[in-house]
């Protein structure tokens, strides 16, 4: 085939894919690649503990000590504290007509953001071993401590790579393309497993060893997989005629504003990320193998809490942004509403369904499942509801451009939580339950300030009707929830060498039946969020 042929092909597909899209098709775009995500994610996790969990607990306890402190300043810097501060000043000026000063903004943003990241980039690098003997590990054993440090620094230019993907990914939200955004996570996750698969086997060209191999091939896959995401977010650009300049535009207002409204944010992300921190401390003092365990009970738990608020919240918020843009306070409590009632109604029977079949989630990342992850999962579904609603509470602060409400919230509730935390393990000697319990109460603490202002400042909000419609959804829940239970101890999944293809059949049974269930009782009690979901059904079938 003709190269001007193919280059046509590849311009018609990119323009298709970048199409604007409604909220409804994005927060689907969103929830499938999440879904998607989380399904790698899962397999990522599985050939990890697989390979390390029994039988190198201080390699993975390494491994995940290793991304913390990266983490934490891609977190604190970038991560959602730049899109929520971005969007909102990049829409006033794009939707607007005024094309030059969004591209200027963005430049600016791109190369201040990609600045400062690898300077953090660089002091991960020198200070790691410090950090880990001091900060997150210092439990450790030695050879845990060396390790950790080491993949630390390769790890280390994540943030940098994110810092500049984050940007173009915001710039694509902005204007409703979500395609190439939806996709990013997944390769992320493909390039860590490649390097489970392939890097761990080491390297070597014309009979050289390049690289051992082993766990630090692993970190290798890390970095790639963060390229592949910066690389294929780069396609959403196309056709949108940005106007890059390797140049910071100080004197730009829109550059001045999001800089002004960042740092409340990025303080709000990193003081988040501080429990993490804290929570990866103490579980360093524990038992080998804690560490992992509890940031697989977490990782297990902010799933349905990524695909479902954090998916829904997210593309809503540019829709958000603009009635608040367009002198629309009206229309905008009316869908914050509906949205928020959606994110509840999905949520609630997820987190029943976790709390009851934990040890069937677990057993897919850990072959024989492992009593410490499912007993931790337990207490973490308790949040899953709490947590899902917590960023569109935030989000609609954001859309006003209010970033210091949910910072002062963040500080006053992260306090209890850090102390909660300490005294329930170091005090009690609850252990890594009482990290979990820290954590349901500071995410209860934290929303439930949240919704006491969202109901003061925005009028019309929780309404009798809204009101009544949660109770009825809590009623479905309930019964869905029972039923649950004894399909549990019906099915009778006896954790000893399963594999996945004895685990799946009988988790999907469970919630196929839940669900078909809840869905039922949602329809019997006129809740109309059901409706998009049965019409959806029978369309499918042909009915």
């Amino acid at each position: 085939m003709p190269r001007g042929r193919v280059s046509k092909k590849i311009k018609k597909t990119l323009a298709r894919a970048n199409n604007t899209v409604s909220i409804k098709t994005a927060a689907m775009l969103l929830a499938g690649s999440t879904l998607i995500s989380s399904v790698l994610g899962l397999y990522r996790d599985r050939l990890l503990n697989s390979m390390y969990l029994d039988t190198y607990k201080v390699g993975i306890d390494a491994y995940t000590v290793a991304f913390t402190i990266p983490d934490f300043m891609f977190f604190i810097l970038v991560s959602g504290a730049l899109s929520v501060t971005f969007i909102p000043v990049f829409n006033q000026r794009y939707l607007n007509g005024n094309k030059e000063s969004a591209w200027r903004l963005s430049s600016s943003i791109i190369n201040f953001m990609a600045l400062v990241t690898l300077a953090a980039s660089i002091l991960i690098i020198v200070f790691a071993p410090l950090l880990v003997k001091y900060v997150v590990g210092p439990g450790l054993e030695e050879t845990g401590q060396q390790l950790a440090v080491a993949m630390m620094r390769v790890i280390a230019i994540n943030p940098f790579i994110f810092a500049i993907a984050t940007v173009i990914s915001s710039m694509q939200q902005a204007v409703g393309r979500f395609v190439f955004f939806a996709l990013s996570p997944a390769l992320y996750n493909l390039g860590i497993i490649f390097g489970i698969l392939v890097l761990t086997n080491g390297i070597s060209a014309f009979g050289v060893e390049l690289f051992s191999g082993g766990i630090m091939g692993v970190a290798l896959g890390v970095v790639a997989g963060a390229l592949l995401q910066l690389i294929v977010s780069s396609f959403g650009l196309a056709g949108l005629d940005f106007k890059y300049e390797f140049k910071i535009f100080w004197k730009n207002l829109g550059f001045r504003k999001v800089l002004k409204l960042l740092p409340a944010r990025s303080a709000d992300q990193g003081i988040d990320y501080v429990s993490t921190l804290v929570d990866t401390n103490l579980a360093s003092r524990m038992v080998e193998g804690t560490v992992r365990s509890y940031n697989q009970a977490t990782t297990l738990y902010q799933m349905p809490i990524n695909l479902i608020g954090i998916a829904i919240s997210t593309a809503a918020f540019p829709q958000m942004t603009e009635r608040i843009s367009q002198g629309r306070p009206d229309l905008f409590a009316k869908e914050l509403q509906g949205v928020l009632r959606v994110i509840i109604w999905l949520a609630l029977p997820v987190a029943v369904m976790f709390f009851f079949a934990r040890g069937y989630i677990v057993s897919i990342i850990k072959q024989g499942g492992d009593s410490l992850i499912a007993g931790l999962l337990g207490v973490f579904a308790m949040v899953i509801l709490i947590r899902s609603v917590f960023h569109l509470a935030t989000r609609s602060f954001y859309a006003q451009q209010n970033t210091k409400t949910p910072l002062l919230i963040s500080l006053f509730s992260i306090i209890i939580s850090i102390v909660c935390a300490i005294v329930f393990t170091m005090v009690l000697g609850w252990g890594a339950y009482g990290l979990a319990l820290a954590q349901v109460i500071w995410a209860v603490l934290e929303v439930s300030i949240l919704f006491i202002i969202m109901g003061h400042k925005i009028k019309n909000l929780f309404t009798i009707r809204f009101i009544a419609a949660v109770l009825k959804m809590i009623i479905a829940a309930a019964i869905m929830g029972v039923l649950c239970y004894f399909l549990v101890k019906v099915l009778d999944l006896r954790f000893v060498n399963q594999t996945m293809m004895t685990v799946l059949p009988k988790l999907g049974v469970i919630m196929a039946v839940s669900l078909s269930v809840y869905l039922a009782l949602s329809k019997l009690l006129k809740l109309e969020e059901a409706n998009p979901v049965l019409k959806a059904i029978k369309k499918a079938l042909f009915l």
